[in-house]
Parts: structure tokens; C-alpha cells; sequence
């Protein structure tokens, strides 16, 4: 089983996986370009058994019918995706296992927040979680936006419920590399963060057609301000009185939409 992360270059900055496990197969999480998805399984020898799409916005599915079109192969994706997902197949559901091989599979999360309709990839092997593919829910530093059919209560939940709880060694593959301007935010609440200082220097020289950096959800703990609610420092200076970690959260997120 080996992850490809592929980022496109594009305007949303946006990443696309490819999972290739037993047989050549492969499984496409939400296809950005049909064509670059299309050559780089081509030149790979890679037949695609499904499209796994995290939720139903555009930049996540635009590739959907062009990959089924010529592979015949499904789209699998939330409930809720129902008439928003173009080619859906199949819906799936919490704690449903998707088999790779014999020694690893995908456990779907189902993690509404940004959409209510938003699925979550944990990547076991061995019997160990390695990774979690994360669409537009959790960014390296960030999470995502709650106002284009999402609610900041239902994320808040997510996020502590959910992702809070993984092991600190599990990488986060999000949907989107934000991870620059991400740091500079949790540094305008917290300059005296010395990790996201480090981090921010990495990212600046870093190239993600190359190489992108990754997280664990151990440095998310360190350097996303929507982990740290508990910070002193984070709260005072969002100049507010706050009575629980849900309105530091809510705090938080709106403070970032206007940014």
C-alpha cells in the first residue's frame, strides 16, 4: 500500500490522493483534474477501483465523471451526497472498512462541520492508525470554513471528539495546502508559539510539487490554535470573556473567516 499526494497548483490550492494497493489497484480521493489524475494512473499502471469523495463541493468531485467515464469505475461518499456528488455509486457509512490489502485498510469517519455531508478517511496498518485523509474538515494548522452548508458547533464536536483523540504519530492529509498562511494565523493569537515559528520557516522552503510537508495530529496539538483552546495567551487576545471551549472555537473560526 503506498499514498501518493498530489497537489495541483491550482487557485484553492487543493490536493488530490491516489491510494495504490494489492493488484494495481488504486482508490482516487476527491479528483481535482481528470486529466493529471488520468496520467499519473497511466503512467503508473494503475486501474482505479473507486472515487472517494470527502464531500460534495466542486473543487473535491469536478473530476468524478471524466474518471468514471473512462475507468467504469464507482464513486463512493456520504449519505448526504445524495444528488450533490456527480456518478455517486455507493454511500458509505460510519465505521464501514474499506479493505486495501491484507495488512491495511480505510475506516470512514463521518465528520459534518464544514458540510453535513463530509466523510473522513483513517488509514490503518497493521492494525495501527497511520493517517487520516481529511478533506476540507482538518488542515494542517486550520480547520475548515463552516459557512458554505456547515455549522461551527457540529465542527467544534468533530475536532475534539474525533480528531482530538487520534494518536499524535498519525499523519493528516487535507484537502488543501494551507499550511503557510494557517501558521501565520496561529502566530497573529500566540507569537510567543516557538513550534509554528519552526514550521513557518519549513514551509517557506518547502516546494509541495515536490515534497509537501505533513503534519501529525502531535504537531497539530503544537501549532493549530483550533487544538489549543485552553490557551491563555490565544484567548486573550481575541479580547472576549468565554465561558466554554465551543465559544473559543466559535471565537476562532469566525476571527479566521475575516483574516
Amino acid at each position: 500500500m503506498k499514498v501518493h499526494q498530489i497537489y495541483t497548483g491550482n487557485d484553492l490550492r487543493n490536493f488530490n490522493y491516489i491510494i495504490e494497493f494489492e493488484n494495481q489497484k488504486a482508490l482516487v480521493i476527491d479528483p481535482w483534474d481528470a486529466i493529471e489524475i488520468n496520467n499519473f494512473l497511466d503512467e503508473n499502471n494503475l486501474q482505479p477501483k473507486a472515487i472517494l469523495n470527502t464531500h460534495e463541493h466542486w473543487d473535491h468531485v469536478q473530476g468524478n465523471l471524466e474518471l468514471v467515464k473512462k475507468h467504469n469505475c464507482e464513486v463512493w461518499a456520504h449519505e448526504n451526497g445524495r444528488n450533490k456528488i456527480p456518478g455517486l455509486t455507493r454511500t458509505l457509512q460510519v465505521g464501514e472498512e474499506i479493505i486495501l490489502d491484507q495488512s491495511s485498510k480505510l475506516v470512514v469517519l463521518d465528520t459534518p462541520g464544514h458540510t453535513m455531508a463530509h466523510l473522513c478517511f483513517l488509514l490503518i496498518e497493521n492494525d495501527h492508525p497511520i493517517a487520516v485523509f481529511t478533506g476540507d474538515t482538518l488542515f494542517n494548522a486550520g480547520v475548515g470554513r463552516c459557512d458554505s452548508g456547515g455549522a461551527v458547533d457540529v465542527l467544534y464536536h468533530t475536532i475534539t471528539e474525533q480528531f482530538a483523540s487520534l494518536d499524535d504519530d498519525v499523519v493528516v492529509y487535507p484537502g488543501h495546502e494551507y499550511l503557510e498562511n494557517n501558521l501565520n494565523f496561529t502566530l497573529s493569537l500566540e507569537p510567543s508559539n516557538e513550534t509554528a515559528k519552526e514550521w513557518l520557516v519549513k514551509t517557506k522552503k518547502s516546494d509541495p510539487f515536490v515534497q509537501p510537508l505533513t503534519t501529525t495530529i502531535g504537531d497539530e496539538r503544537e501549532i493549530n490554535t483550533f487544538f489549543r483552546l485552553d490557551n491563555e495567551e490565544i484567548k486573550d487576545n481575541l479580547n472576549q470573556e468565554f465561558n466554554s471551549e465551543l465559544e473559543v472555537f466559535a471565537k476562532l473560526r469566525a476571527t479566521r473567516n475575516s483574516w
